[in-house]
């Protein structure tokens, strides 16, 4: 049975002929002043982006974090958030022109790699997001995040057993970590591991009674396996928390 529900998240380096990264961030960010100048110190602007991102008013919060950068052109949080925002934008381009410039700035920027990991994760470059999570860990060991995103990568190229080893590194550093939880278990059912796969399903409801993925998963296994009363019963509780899939796999595997 392959009807599992996985969870993505749940960011190719981009090239430049810039002779100095001076010459990088001037062609990136053309200065546009006002003749009396910015009102406010970058970080102001900076803050007010972070607001924005917030409240998923990604243009807005792209216009801000420009604005930042250009008060304050080596501003490397604010090219990381601008990526950001660019990539849930689907600017691809943009974003990792925005990632090349904060890793220009700080070459350790964990959470810059991290994050242009998932760019590329998106764009189906699954070498290049393992290669920028793997970079991510190599300066801050801990980032929990990079663990779990790599083990995504590694699944996409069926390196199920890579990936099993990232989630349980991710697991170690976040004992509550659900989403790591949940991609374990599928990565589990592709070795046919089921006992593990609905041990981590089940982590999961432990952790969270209202996460309507982990029981829809749990289910369809345990009705795979032949336990077709209490995985019927998971179906029903994923749908009861809002899983609208739960009902079309209720109506396939439970009448």
């Amino acid at each position: 049975m392959k009807t599992l529900l996985a969870i993505l998240f749940a960011l190719i380096c981009f090239a430049t002929k810039a002779q100095t990264p001076d010459d990088y961030f001037n062609r990136l960010n053309p200065l546009i002043k006002s003749e009396g100048g910015f009102d406010y110190p970058a970080e102001d602007y900076f803050d007010q982006g972070v607001l924005r991102m917030q409240s998923g008013n990604f243009g807005a919060a792209i216009e801000y974090f420009t604005t930042a950068i250009e008060i304050d052109p080596k501003y490397e949080e604010a090219y990381n958030n601008r990526a950001i925002a660019k990539r849930i934008l689907k600017d691809y381009k943009g974003a990792l022109e925005d990632f090349a410039a904060a890793l220009i700035i700080n070459p350790k920027y964990a959470d810059a790699y991290n994050n242009r990991g998932n760019a590329r994760l998106e764009m189906k470059d699954f070498a290049g997001a393992i290669e920028d999570y793997t970079l991510a860990l190599k300066y801050n060991r801990r980032l929990a995040d990079a663990y779990n995103n790599r083990g995504l990568a590694k699944m996409q190229l069926k390196d199920y057993q890579g990936a099993i080893e990232d989630f349980s590194k991710a697991l170690s550093l976040n004992r509550k970590f659900t989403d790591a939880y949940i991609n374990r278990g599928l990565a589990f059912n592709e070795l046919k591991d089921y006992s593990r796969a609905i041990d981590d399903f089940s982590s999961v409801i432990k952790i969270n009674p209202s996460d309507p993925v982990a029981y829809a998963n749990r289910g369809l296994i345990k009705i795979s396996t032949g336990n077709k009363d209490e995985g019927c019963a998971d179906l029903q509780k994923s749908a009861e928390l809002g899983n609208t899939a739960a009902d079309e796999l209720i109506g396939r595997f439970c009448k």
